[in-house]
């Protein structure tokens, strides 16, 4: 009996693990995107690094 919950909760982990992975993919951002809020984050940084230094 417990070899039989042993592949069943290996099974359920596995098709876990691969809904994960492709809900992932599907989500992903554009480059674009991910360059845009990384230039956006860098340059709300240096506005606060600057206004501080300014204070």
């Amino acid at each position: 009996m417990g070899k039989v919950w042993k592949k069943l909760l290996f099974i359920i982990l596995i098709v876990a693990c691969l809904f994960n992975i492709i809900s992932k993919l599907i989500k992903r951002n554009s480059l674009q995107e991910e360059l845009q809020a990384t230039f956006d984050y860098i340059t709300n940084k240096q506005n606060t690094v600057e206004q501080t230094e300014n204070d």
